[in-house]
């Protein structure tokens, strides 16, 4: 053989030897990415199945309904979507849970959970959409021509333009029905709304679809199409009247659904919190009382005694000038993240750092959100020109330095910016989205920091000190409001009376609270949740087992679900398939 061929054959093993090492390199990444191949497999294609099934059946234009999608929804869909979840279940039980390791455990014990909860909401949404479906005679002349015209079928335009006048006609019939009968439960209503909506988008979809390009319907349908459509609109009108509306119970003219103890606990267990709401307002009630101990250390350092609302008011009037709230932003935005490095407690990107941005908050959104919230950029909540002047007052008081130092790096980094950042490049299959997490994490870095003396004075002390004591606030007053125990005006009260919330702000903190869309226990979650963290802190890092850096980018790598289920990958406890929370992450003796 000859030099060159010796030689061509050297380079050759060469290049294959640094293949594979490159291939075992990369094996090495994806195991630590994907830590088992079944668990993945099956969540991204259900969530593959799903959208693509969305896609489908959806009859709106912008196709996507989220996990409620078959609410309100054609027959057919609701039936398809059950089997899909049926189906995955199925898959799943057949899955050697004790074979898997202990992620791929969690992610079972989750996706289990979350496909049963689906289950259980399809089934009340069907016992519902019983109730209703007397007053939807006429869905049958609308939903086969969507499905029909899912595959182009041609339709028969002179018989479809006689059905969809038929329609018109037992709508009235069926108004006239309705107008005579007694207020519906709400519930009822709603479904019956999102059922008209449904064929609406549904008569729509058709329309567009032939209209223009099929001579015989573009004949026969147009004024057909469009009395069925204000018919339709004249129905839900009707049924918008049978509900009674909600009535404010007091002065503040916030109207609100209480919850109820029973959904709380349903939602408790749900979220893995193994605590009652009664507990919980305890715990709170102890925070409340260090938060005290430590105002009026801060207040006396400020040389007001036990006046700590005299040290607050101080507080409050050091905000900046109109128009120098982004800069102040920038400058603890800077001081945070350099605290973070100085301190190696986190890794931070540096395109995390780079590609983070500002927003001026609109007035609207002020009246729920007084203060500035945060993600992919951060929401600056500040005056604007056509405020009055008690208005711009109350939000630069509320907005100073001193409370937005404690909350910059909540809103950003290492919080909800970071979160976000993190949870589209790891684990990304996974999809276990719940506020204990996401409001729990940036939470536990004020807990946190506050213990390595990041505040630099007593005016510090006091900014993150009202925000602790507001997260304990809103723990109690929500809770209290969804047991039934206290009004809005109530929660409103204590907020300015315990915290020291300037009154619109406290308005916009309620109104925010009860009639924004969130859940129950989204406000509890947030200092529950960095409880959570907290404690966890305390068994991995405090006890020597893990640096802080590695703490916290295993919490972010993880990508997000509760907090219960991280401590058992970390800590590798045993599991089993039905997994029940049991983790007493707070000691309420101390």
């Amino acid at each position: 053989m000859g030099k060159i061929n010796l030689i061509r054959i050297s380079k050759n093993l060469l290049i294959m030897g640094v293949f594979c090492v490159t291939c075992q390199i990369s094996a090495q990444q994806d195991a630590s990415f994907v830590p088992c191949q079944v668990m993945p497999d099956l969540m991204t294609k259900y969530n593959a199945d799903h959208d693509a099934l969305v896609r489908f059946y959806s009859p709106a234009s912008r196709g996507y309904y989220g996990r409620t999608f078959d609410a309100g929804g054609s027959p057919e869909r609701r039936i398809r979507m059950s089997e899909l979840r049926k189906d995955y279940l199925s898959k799943l039980s057949k899955i050697d849970f004790e074979g898997l390791p202990q992620e791929c455990k969690v992610d079972y014990i989750l996706f289990k959970r979350d496909l049963e909860k689906e289950v259980a909401a399809a089934v009340e949404k069907e016992a519902i959409y019983q109730k209703i479906k007397p007053w939807f005679t006429f869905s049958d002349k609308i939903y086969p021509y969507l499905k029909a015209r899912r595959r182009g079928h041609q339709p028969d335009a002179t018989k479809m333009a006689e059905e969809w006048n038929e329609v018109v006609t037992q709508i009235e019939v069926l108004k006239t029905k309705l107008e005579a009968t007694a207020s519906m439960d709400k519930d009822e209503v709603a479904e019956a709304l999102l059922v008209i909506g449904d064929l609406k988008s549904s008569a729509e979809n058709v329309y567009t679809f032939y209209n223009g390009y099929d001579p015989m319907f573009t004949w026969w349908m147009p004024k057909v199409y469009e009395a069925m459509t204000a018919s339709l609109d004249q129905y839900a009108a009707t049924f918008e009247k049978k509900v009674e509306k909600g009535k404010a119970v007091d002065e503040s003219g916030i109207v609100g659904v209480p919850a109820g103890r029973d959904e709380l606990m349903k939602q408790l267990e749900y979220e893995m919190i193994p605590y009652t709401p009664e507990q919980l307002i305890e715990i709170a009630n102890k925070e409340f009382a260090w938060c005290d101990e430590e105002l009026l250390k801060a207040s006396r350092e400020m040389g007001f005694g036990d006046d700590w609302k005299a040290a607050q008011e101080k507080v409050k009037n050091s905000y900046v000038e109109p128009g120098k709230q982004p800069e102040m932003i920038l400058r603890l935005y800077n001081e945070s993240v350099d605290f973070l490095k100085k301190n190696d407690l986190i890794t931070v990107p540096p395109l995390a750092e780079e590609v983070w941005g500002m927003i001026m908050m609109t007035p609207e959104r002020q009246l729920v959100n007084p203060f500035f919230t945060g993600g992919s950029s951060i929401s600056i909540s500040y005056p604007t020109d056509d405020m009055e002047y008690e208005q711009r007052m109350m939000s630069m008081r509320g907005n100073n330095p001193h409370f937005s130092r404690a909350t910059v790096h909540h809103e950003l980094i290492a919080g909800h910016n970071l979160q976000g950042f993190m949870n589209s490049r790891y684990r990304t299959y996974r999809n276990y989205r719940t506020p204990f997490w996401t409001e729990g994490w940036a939470l536990y870095w004020e807990l946190l920091l506050w213990d390595m003396d990041f505040p630099q004075g007593p005016e510090d002390r006091i900014g993150m000190l009202f925000w602790h004591m507001h997260r304990c606030a809103r723990i109690i007053f929500s809770l209290n409001y969804h047991l039934g125990k206290w009004t809005p005006q109530e929660c409103i009260d204590f907020l300015v009376d315990r915290v020291g919330f300037e009154r619109a702000n406290a308005e916009g903190e309620v109104r925010r609270s009860f009639v924004g869309n969130y859940p129950p226990l989204y406000q509890l979650a947030y200092l529950t949740g960095g409880r959570q963290f907290y404690a966890l802190h305390k068994e991995m890092v405090e006890s020597g087992k893990m640096t802080n850096k590695e703490f916290h980018d295993t919490i972010m790598q993880l990508n997000a679900m509760p907090v219960e289920m991280i401590r058992a990958i970390m800590t590798d406890q045993k599991l089993r398939k039905n997994y029940k929370t049991k983790w007493k992450f707070y000691d309420t003796e101390k």
